[in-house]
Order: C-alpha cells, then sequence, then structure tokens
C-alpha cells in the first residue's frame, strides 16, 4: 500500500516527546484515542484533486468578480447576470457567466502585502516570507498529504513555474510543462537512439548513479535520484499520452481557446482525469498600471471561454464534484483610476472564483464595502483561504510537520481556519 507524504521525515527526540507527552501527563485511553481522532474530524475530504488558475501581477476584483455599477470606480465594464440567482459578473466573462451556478465567489479577501513577490508568496504558501525559511506552495501541501494515484507526477505546473516545495522535499516538486501540447524533449531519447539502446543507458545510468550514493552521503543526492526515477517511470508509462491534446477533437481544442491558456485549461483537465492530484496554470500580464481595461478585455478573451468550458466538461464528466476549481491573483487593483486608465496595486480587499470539490455552488461569500476598497463583512484572511482548500481535500490543516532542522511547522500559517460557509 502506498503512503502519503515525501521521503526524509524519520523520528526526532522532538518527535518522540511529542507522541510520548499526552502518556506522560497521564491521559486515558479514551482521551488518547479522541486526541488520535481529532485531525481527521476536522477534514471535509469533498475533493480529490485541485486545479489552481493563478493569475500573477494583480488582476483587478471591480474588473472581474466584483463590479460597482453606478459608482465612481467602476471603470468601464458592465455588469451582467449570471446563471446564479442575485450574482452578477464582469461583461469581459460571460461563457462563465452561464456557468455561475456551479461555482462561488469570495469578495472579501483581506491582505496584507501589496509587494508583488511578498503578496505571491504569501497567497501560494499562506506565510509571509522569512529570509531563513522557503515554506513550501499549496500545491506541495497538497501533494505531501496525499497519496499518489498515477504514474503522471502528482503536481504538475502549466505555463510557468510554480512554488518550491521547500522543507518538503523534491518529491513534493511541481513538474513544469512550458507549453501546453507540446511534447517534453526529455521524456523520449533522441531520434538516433531506439528503445532497446536508451534503457540500457538508463539501466548502466542507475547503477553508477547508486554506487556513487552509497559512498556519498549527501541529501541532494536522494533527491537527484528522486527526480531521475520520476522522470523514468514517466517515460515508460502509458499515461504519458496525457500531454498529446491531438487526442482531442479539433472542435474541443477551439472552445477552450486555440492559446496557451486554453490549451493549459484543456491540458490541466485531462490530467486529473489522470489522477493528477494539483494542477497549477500560470498566467501573467494583470499589472495594468496604465490601460487597464483594453488589457482586462483581452484577458477576459482568453481565460473567458477556456474556464467556462473547463467547468462545463467537468461538471459532464461527473468531476467537478471531486475537484476543486479556483482561480486568484496575488492581490486587487484600487477602485481609484489612475491618470493613465489604469489601477494600482491593491491588498486591502479583493476577490477569487471557486468551484466543485464540495464548494457551495451559486454563492458569494463576503462583500466588498460600496467602492471595493475594502471588506464591508466576513473578511477572509489568506491562511483561512489556505486551511479552505485543505479542508476541501481532507488535509488537516493544522497538522505540524518536521523540517531537516527538526523545527515543526504547520501546514498552513497561524490562525488558519477553513471558511466553513463555503461548503455545501
Amino acid at each position: 500500500m502506498k503512503t502519503p507524504g515525501c521521503k526524509g521525515y524519520f523520528l526526532t527526540r522532538r518527535n518522540m516527546l511529542g507522541a510520548t507527552g499526552a502518556v506522560m501527563l497521564g491521559l486515558s485511553m479514551k482521551q488518547l484515542l479522541s486526541l488520535a481522532a481529532a485531525p481527521a474530524a476536522k477534514a471535509a475530504a469533498k475533493a480529490d484533486q485541485a486545479i489552481l488558475f493563478w493569475n500573477g501581477g494583480g488582476m483587478s476584483h471591480i474588473d472581474t468578480w466584483d463590479p460597482k455599477p453606478g459608482r465612481p470606480t467602476a471603470g468601464e465594464f458592465d455588469p451582467i447576470k449570471t446563471t446564479a440567482d442575485g450574482i452578477q459578473i464582469s461583461e469581459i466573462f460571460p461563457q462563465v457567466a452561464k456557468q455561475m451556478h456551479h461555482a462561488t465567489l469570495i469578495r472579501s479577501i483581506a491582505g496584507t502585502n501589496g509587494d508583488h513577490g511578498r503578496a505571491s508568496y504569501q497567497l501560494q504558501t499562506s506565510y509571509n516570507q522569512s529570509p531563513n525559511l522557503r515554506h513550501p506552495g499549496i500545491g506541495s501541501v497538497v501533494v505531501h498529504e496525499k497519496e499518489s494515484i498515477s504514474d503522471l507526477p502528482s503536481y504538475i505546473s502549466i505555463s510557468g513555474e510554480a512554488p518550491r516545495a521547500g522543507y518538503l522535499g523534491q518529491k513534493c516538486e511541481a513538474y513544469y510543462v512550458g507549453l501546453p501540447g507540446e511534447k517534453d524533449p526529455y521524456l523520449s531519447f533522441p531520434e538516433n537512439i531506439n528503445h532497446v539502446r536508451g534503457n540500457k543507458r538508463l539501466d548502466i545510468l542507475k547503477k553508477m548513479n547508486e554506487k556513487y550514493n552509497a559512498a556519498n552521503n549527501d541529501p541532494r543526492l536522494e533527491a537527484t535520484q528522486t527526480a531521475v526515477d520520476d522522470a523514468v517511470r514517466l517515460m515508460r508509462s502509458p499515461a504519458l499520452s496525457a500531454f498529446d491534446l491531438d487526442k482531442e477533437s479539433p472542435e474541443t481544442v477551439a472552445r477552450y481557446g486555440e492559446n496557451a491558456f486554453g490549451r493549459g485549461a484543456l491540458l490541466a483537465r485531462r490530467l486529473v482525469e489522470k489522477g493528477v492530484r494539483f494542477v497549477q496554470i500560470n498566467r501573467g500580464g494583470f499589472d495594468t498600471h496604465s490601460n487597464n481595461f483594453p488589457a482586462m478585455q483581452a484577458h477576459g478573451d482568453v481565460m473567458d471561454p477556456a474556464l467556462a468550458s473547463l467547468i462545463a466538461d467537468l461538471h459532464s464528466n461527473g468531476m467537478l464534484k471531486r475537484t476543486l476549481v479556483m482561480m486568484i491573483s496575488e492581490f486587487g487593483r484600487t477602485p481609484r483610476i489612475n491618470n493613465t486608465a489604469g489601477r494600482d496595486h491593491h491588498a486591502a480587499c479583493f476577490s477569487c472564483f471557486m468551484a466543485g470539490g464540495g464548494i457551495k455552488a451559486g454563492y458569494v461569500h463576503g462583500s466588498s464595502d460600496i467602492d471595493g476598497v475594502r471588506p464591508k463583512d466576513n473578511p477572509v484572511k489568506v491562511p483561512n483561504l489556505h486551511a479552505s482548500i485543505c479542508y476541501a481535500l481532507g488535509i488537516d490543516y493544522d497538522k505540524e510537520v518536521m523540517t531537516p532542522l527538526s523545527r515543526p511547522m504547520r501546514l498552513v500559517d497561524a490562525p488558519g481556519e477553513p471558511i466553513k460557509e463555503l461548503f455545501a
């Protein structure tokens, strides 16, 4: 039986004291059993997999999920009705509007970082940046805690690199896909090397590495071998065909969009169908300090058909209930429109989109004030968002893992708690 988690975590003195502390305190067997069962009670376990659309640069909340019609901050886009009663979104998402009865919006995320780097770090890890510790991204947390169920990598990042796994180790790093639909040249032998000859070379490489690693006690060698083993297993797996978008009909490809974002969304669907635990699709260009409105319309033209098609297809094939889909950015944009027709960084209040994975459908959590400047009710802190993702996936969000230096770290920064109202 496979076990969740990554290699490299062994019983230390600190672990031993934590495990035996309850006994030394004189707790009864009934109390011990209650403590052992407590983490399971925290996990909803509605989702098996997750897809994260990461929109880097700071996506305007007012021009997407939280329109402010009739206000000076509204900008050039009108709100449109959706299939969810009483919920309106920006006109740049006409097809997504037809899928909103499957989705939820959070309109009251209260961020604290207005710098791209620090905000991106926190939104993707739940932690503020530290000079001496790299925290793992949410995708690495998920694959650390969820058992692998596919020959494919458990964590795949498309059209951009994902956050590093930090102290969770090499097994929890993302596999990077540069251009969705194109074959990875590193997962096949060169044209002049046939499979028999190539496999012999791989066997020789393995023996050489084993001999060298045995003579050199360096944990980096184990991490390197893990990466090599994963790559070889993927090369030899029939599941590799999931990356081949030519197996989809031209009509389907066109429906998602003949562009990197559309192909990325389509690839994400194919990957979760094959058991990949966490897929991240990256898109930049949201730092719209000038000419915000033509830029956001161009983004909408690309993102709208891809996101809508993904939600519709996951619903049609029965996977939406078990697949958590999210779209988020590091912060929003200022409600005030500057003198170059742009919006600047705004961390105090912004929004995100969620669907599937046990998330309540046709629901809006929280609200911003009349101009979208600050949360009006139900403010959501970043760790609460991460705890909610973990909760949906059946992960104990306040579990501690031990770093290689025997420092205990929570999976989600304290005092992160799930937003229970999000769940049906």
